[in-house]
């Protein structure tokens, strides 16, 4: 039997995704493995079981099923670690550096886990980057949220009852998640702002017909890896004065900065929400780590002096179909890395990619950084 490649259902709350899609069941059959999926475990992303039949693949009645068979498993969250097989290849989102025993627990089943959130951010693996393609939804949903919570429109309107001016929107943070926001913003009609610690974004964030916000601070906010590093207090209290002032125009506020296995920075003070306009909306991206506004509550929607705060969750979720179709893409990107020329799993840590992703491994936990956060020697 040769190398058989499965994904299941998914059982986290709220989950809608899939992690094989039927589109890309067609380039796992071009690398010579083998599909089998799990009744309805597209359903809720909008693919029926009989489009992955069509391409080929071989559909299980139940999770159990696919995880005894599958020699790799493919998840958007890692599965029960205790439904793992010994050597079975899994490869999908888990945390290790906010959930290090998670990981720890998926070794003691000795599974071999790949996480997608460790793809280094290098030019090579960004068609496997699975945080950038689930940011670029996320920040694209976020104004859909906003535009939906304002109790106003979006685009300046010239009407026979008078001309409606544009809605002020400014996005926090312009990584992907940022960028996006502010390009969907721009189609709605908005006037934008963009604003990030990294100055180097500025031609970026003006590519996109949105003006740069111009704070101050010492030094540089550029950190490793490509993301914004931690400021300093000075820096910070700078920052939070100058951003006051500008708040005071804005009608939607879109925060984005949020870095894997980090808590979120607080960007928006209970203070700067006071003094931003009655009736405006902030929609906090980095809810999930702890909200870059200091009054953002995990999975709610609160009003806080006149203002609506949004802290919404898996946001990708929330559009499944497309979320699905690019993470299954990343997927089947990095998977031809394990997969050699006799259609095999080889793993081959000297490849850089594959060496930073490697979370567990023969039992044992043999990311340094993992390691670090439990206290133990690499591979102990």
């Amino acid at each position: 039997m040769g190398l058989l490649v499965g994904a299941i259902k998914e059982t986290y709350p709220g989950e809608r995704r899939v992690a094989i899609t039927p589109k890309s069941i067609d380039l796992l059959t071009k690398m010579g493995v083998g599909v089998i999926i799990e009744k309805n475990a597209g359903i809720s992303a909008g693919f029926p079981d009989a489009d992955f039949e069509a391409r080929g693949a071989q559909m299980e009645p139940n999770a159990d099923a696919v995880r005894q068979k599958a020699h790799v498993l493919l998840t958007v969250r890692i599965p029960d670690p205790q439904f793992l097989r010994p050597e079975q290849v899994v490869i999908g989102f888990a945390d290790p550096l906010s959930d290090p025993k998670g990981a720890a627990a998926v070794a003691a089943s000795g599974a071999t886990l790949f996480a997608m959130e460790l793809v280094p951010r290098i030019t090579r693996a960004q068609s496997m980057d699975a945080l950038s393609s689930m940011a670029s939804i996320a920040g694209y949903k976020a104004v859909i949220l906003a535009a939906e919570a304002l109790p106003r429109m979006f685009p300046m309107m010239m009407t026979a009852a008078g001309t409606i001016p544009a809605a002020r929107i400014l996005v926090l943070g312009a990584g992907v998640a940022g960028l996006q926001a502010i390009a969907t913003a721009r189609r709605l009609g908005g006037v934008v702002m963009g604003y990030d610690v990294r100055s180097a974004v500025k031609e970026q964030i003006e590519s996109l017909g949105a003006k740069f916000l111009e704070i101050r601070i010492d030094g540089s906010g550029e950190g490793e890896g490509g993301y914004a590093r931690q400021l300093t207090d000075a820096q910070i209290r700078s920052q939070r004065e100058q951003m006051a002032n500008a708040l005071r125009e804005q009608d939607v506020v879109i925060t984005t900065a949020a870095v894997p296995g980090r808590k979120a920075p607080i960007l928006l003070t209970k203070e700067m929400v006071q003094a931003m306009p009655p009736g405006s909306v902030v929609v906090d991206i980095a809810a999930e780590r702890g909200g870059n506004c200091e009054l953002t509550k995990t999975g709610e929607t609160i009003e806080a002096h006149g203002v609506t705060i949004i802290g919404p969750v898996n946001l990708p979720s929330s559009v499944p179909y497309h979320a699905s179709q690019m993470y299954a893409r990343n997927l089947v990107t990095f998977l031809k890395l394990l997969v050699n020329k006799e259609k095999a799993l080889q793993i081959d840590t000297n490849d850089e990619v594959v060496r930073e992703s490697l979370v567990t491994q023969g039992g044992k936990v043999v990311h340094p950084k993992v390691a670090a956060l439990l206290g133990t020697e690499v591979g102990a």
